[in-house]
């Protein structure tokens, strides 16, 4: 990816104000961001800093305020509700930490009902499912299951299939491991880590360390704007993936520095952020 690569979203003064018994709150204010194509970037801050209100800016979930948010250069800004559903169901995908299955379809089925939406090869979107599914590590017994007759874990990884079976744009994912066990959570951030790979887009919201070093770039938000931010991918030069056949001590030591000065890195911003 080329530094001189237009954004994928681009945020000009972006303002969001609620008011709650006639008063002002004021949770985005001028916020100037860019998200590129293929990164995966964290965004941090404390509760209140405006988190999940610029996700669902940038999503076109809800509108802002005031100012604007430009998807491959084309204005969310003015567009109508049936317009940004349509833009939602094909350019988005979404994860959130309260999982929101339809209780009455299968995990199977709640990732078809979504690749319908935008296509009507059931067949293609089938097969897609399945792939997605065997990649997250849920058996086809269990994607038969209702999402009440599976585990937490199982029924977050069916979201995120459910989330990336149409190949969108962009991923977004808010507290996406929040109510999750460790090992749950783990399988989830595996699964983004790998999309990412294949160059997937990725924006997650999250407060929790273990998952924020998996992305590319932490930007910080506080008070309603971004505080500063952090290239990650600066910590892991000369790295080796884990895990590769044949690797020898030397690149495994190797590998474990690169991922020790990665969580360094982000430790000492977070710290700096006030965190």
């Amino acid at each position: 990816m080329t530094t001189d690569q237009a954004p994928l979203i681009q945020t000009e003064k972006l303002s969001k104000t609620f008011s709650r018994e006639g008063v002002q709150q004021h949770v985005l204010r001028n916020l100037d961001l860019e998200i590129r194509e293929g990164d995966f970037t964290v965004v941090m801050g404390s509760s209140g800093a405006g988190k999940s209100t610029l996700l669902y800016a940038l999503s076109g979930i809800d509108t802002p305020t005031l100012g604007e948010v430009r998807f491959k250069g084309r204005s969310l800004v003015g567009l109508s509700q049936s317009e940004l559903a349509r833009f939602r169901r094909r350019a988005c995908g979404f994860v959130f930490q309260q999982i929101n299955l339809l209780e009455t379809l299968s995990l199977f089925d709640n990732a078809m009902a979504a690749g319908l939406l935008v296509s009507k090869d059931r067949a293609a979107v089938a097969a897609r499912a399945d792939e997605l599914f065997e990649r997250v590590g849920i058996d086809p017994a269990t994607r038969r299951k209702l999402p009440a007759q599976t585990s937490g874990g199982e029924a977050q990884r069916a979201a995120v299939v459910r989330a990336l079976v149409n190949s969108p744009d962009v991923l977004f994912a808010d507290e996406p491991t929040g109510a999750l066990d460790q090992a749950s959570g783990t399988a989830v951030l595996d699964l983004l880590s790998a999309v990412r790979a294949e160059g997937q887009t990725v924006v997650m919201v999250t407060h929790d360390l273990k998952s924020a070093r998996r992305g590319d770039r932490v930007v910080y938000l506080r008070d309603g704007q971004v505080a500063g931010e952090l290239d990650l991918r600066a910590a892991l030069a000369g790295a080796v993936p884990a895990g590769r056949d044949g690797a020898d001590a030397g690149t495994a030591a190797k590998a474990e520095a690169a991922r020790a000065a990665r969580d360094d890195a982000l430790r000492s911003f977070l710290i700096e952020m006030g965190w």
